[in-house]
């Protein structure tokens, strides 16, 4: 298939779907086009449930760290 024969077609992206997304964000093409997707958000009864997993030793701890105060931006 040639250059000539692609003449047309489109790709989809979906992050989502993406086995490897979060893992493998900081070095893909799409990162450095675009961004790093968007945050994952997680409810509290979800929270509760990493650290029970990660305490029986299945998963690894959540490293989320959460800033204190939200940064200071200063508009030129």
């Amino acid at each position: 298939m040639g250059p000539a024969s692609l003449v047309g077609m489109t790709t989809r992206i979906d992050c989502d779907t993406c086995v490897v997304r979060g893992l493998a964000c900081h070095d893909c093409v799409v990162t450095v086009l675009l961004g790093p997707p968007p945050e994952l958000t997680f409810d509290d009864d979800e929270r509760r449930a990493f650290d029970v997993l990660a305490a029986g030793g299945l998963v690894p701890p959540l490293r989320l760290v959460q800033s204190v105060a939200p940064p200071h931006v200063e508009s030129a």
